[in-house]
């Protein structure tokens, strides 16, 4: 801390002098006009209040703290000053507005103002000195010069206030007008959006209209899927019937073959009717999922000797052990999925191997992996594949080609049964497609398929007997069968099966005809069509029982197991595109009368 003045004011003349030191400092440290102004007023205005109770002694010094300097003005008068009131009045609460910090002692007799000059001020002993001899030889002033001083000072204020009030003004002209530009902007905005909201709000409504037309045309695409694939199906069973007849039929080497051909491409068309059929009902959520224990060991079993025939020579079919995976699902739908997969990979794979692979994941999930070493497919593409009737071209095997519905049915058919199908590949590197599956125990609530007649297997529901369909070895006469379909076609296939087995077969084409037959006489079995017009076969066969209780019946369709009343009794049912000779033979022995 070094002292710059040290005085006593005892009059206005004292005043004056002590103004014009403290501008001068400040002028001396660098400050600028108003900052001199600032600190000289304050002096000004502190000192007057104070020589109005007595002499006030007065001393200016710089200070140090922290790094920075700061210019003090202590004054000391003889009584205490008044701390408050309106700073128009000057006094204390003037000067505490115009310099940076005003402190008073309690007693209120001594008052320091402190003015902070910055770290920027470099003040060294020698350059306190030089300031505090320049300010103790300043020139007396008087009144008039201070006036002058002062009026100089005002009038450089008011031009500058003059300045600012023209800059203001301009500025507030600017901010006017960005106003009214932004007011616009946001009026034009505001049109826009509503506009657009309109807009979207009327996309929304086409949308959702849109999305409602989508829904009705899929369903309608289904019906039709459904409904074609089942008019589809009855003349394809009956030619590969009729081709079978034919085949057991005395020929020569050409014709052997050619009906041969004649079964092969109607088994073609009748697979592709099957994948637009069970494509359509997994897209409109008709699959039945009855979930039961499944023996994933006798599963695989199954499926090697299903896709094995298929295997090219020189690929090795690998079916690995699926010890310690238990799984809950659906068989015949999980079976469907495998199959589809394994097929394709035995279809597009030429050398190497193709694997199915059973393990659990880290939350207990069934993993079922087929792998093969085939052509693969192309990154970009493969998402491709899951979508309806999408075949990636196959530039390896341009003759291997497919319907491109059997893998959107597997992943449908996987969704449907709570897990997912997703797949790698890349062109030359096989392929690989993996189904994910909840692994769930087994519960009383897993149930037996929700169909009164016998499933797929043969078996009958409801605690009836058994009656599944082995292929037989030659058996007894069948006597009188009665077989009822509106097909024709099909009807003369079924007789043609039956025609060395019973004594006599007799074909009805509608329901009421078969009534009729059977008044005249009773049959010995009965062979009946699902699906006719008027009254279906499980229908029918009730009305058959109600006079004939256990006369063996086959229940035949081109579609799934139907739903029979109870007091229909026990039965077999054969799918129209897997029926032959012995299995239809054997169902029916299987049922025979105990008096027979």
């Amino acid at each position: 801390m070094t002292t710059l003045l040290s005085t006593v004011l005892t009059d206005d003349a004292a005043l004056f002098a002590l103004r014009r030191a403290g501008r001068e400092i400040c002028s001396m440290l660098g400050l600028d006009a108003h900052a001199q102004v600032r600190l000289a007023t304050a002096l000004s205005e502190l000192g007057r209040a104070a020589l109005d109770v007595g002499p006030v002694e007065v001393e200016l010094r710089t200070a140090r703290r922290h790094g920075t300097v700061r210019l003090q003005a202590e004054l000391r008068p003889a009584a205490a000053l008044q701390t408050s009131g309106d700073p128009a009045d000057g006094g204390l609460p003037a000067a505490r507005r115009l310099v940076d910090s005003v402190e008073v002692s309690a007693d209120g007799r001594r008052v320091v103002l402190t003015v902070e000059l910055g770290a920027s001020v470099r003040l060294d002993d020698a350059a306190v000195e030089l300031l505090a001899r320049s300010v103790s030889a300043g020139p007396a002033t008087d009144a008039l010069d201070e006036l002058r001083l002062q009026n100089a000072d005002l009038l450089r204020a008011h031009d500058e206030l003059r300045v600012q009030q023209e800059e203001l003004r301009r500025l507030n002209a600017e901010l006017q007008e960005t106003n009214r530009h932004a007011r616009a902007m946001y009026d034009q905005l505001s049109a826009e959006l509503e506009e657009t909201n309109s807009g979207v709000v009327a996309l929304y409504a086409e949308l959702d209209e849109r999305s409602q037309e989508l829904q009705a045309t899929n369903e309608a695409k289904s019906r039709f899927l459904r409904n074609v694939s089942h008019e589809l199906r009855s003349p394809v069973n009956s030619i590969i019937g009729l081709a079978s007849l034919l085949a057991e039929s005395p020929l020569d080497g050409d014709q052997t073959q050619q009906v041969a051909y004649v079964r092969d491409s109607a088994g073609t068309l009748l697979t592709l009717v099957d994948e637009l059929l069970d494509l359509a009902r997994a897209e409109a959520g008709h699959q039945d999922v009855t979930p039961e224990p499944i023996d994933l060991t006798a599963l695989f079993d199954e499926l090697r000797g299903t896709i094995a025939p298929l295997t090219r020579p020189g690929v090795e079919l690998v079916v690995a052990a699926a010890h310690g995976v238990s799984l809950v699902s659906d068989r015949d739908l999980l079976a469907r999925v495998l199959r589809n997969l394994l097929t394709n990979a035995v279809k597009f794979t030429e050398a190497g191997s193709v694997r199915l692979d059973a393990t659990t994941d880290d939350v207990g999930r069934a993993v079922l992996t087929v792998r093969d070493t085939g052509v693969g497919i192309p990154a970009d593409q493969v998402a491709t594949i899951f979508e309806e009737f999408v075949q990636v071209p196959n530039h390896l095997q341009p003759s291997v080609r497919g319907t491109g519905l059997g893998l959107p049915y597997a992943r449908r058919t996987a969704e449907a049964l709570g897990g997912s199908l997703v797949a790698r590949s890349e062109a030359g590197e096989g392929s690989t497609f993996t189904v994910t599956l909840p692994s769930l125990e087994a519960s009383p609530d897993v149930v037996a398929p929700a169909v009164s007649g016998a499933g797929t297997d043969g078996t009958a529901p409801d605690g009836a007997a058994p009656t599944p369909v082995p292929v037989a070895a030659p058996a007894p006469s069948l006597g009188h069968v009665l077989v009822v379909d509106d097909d024709r076609a099909f009807g003369a296939v079924v007789a043609g099966f039956l025609r060395d087995e019973a004594s006599q077969v007799s074909v009805a084409h509608d329901p009421r005809h078969a009534l009729a037959l059977l008044r005249d006489g009773p049959a010995d079995a009965v062979v009946l069509d699902v699906c006719m017009p008027g009254i279906d076969g499980a229908t029918l066969l009730s009305r058959v029982r109600a006079t004939q209780p256990a006369i063996p019946a086959v229940l035949m369709s081109s579609g799934p197991p139907p739903e029979v009343p109870d007091q229909a009794g026990p039965f077999a049912f054969l799918p129209k595109s897997g029926m032959d000779r012995p299995s239809l033979v054997a169902a029916l022995q299987d049922q025979e009368r105990p008096d027979r």
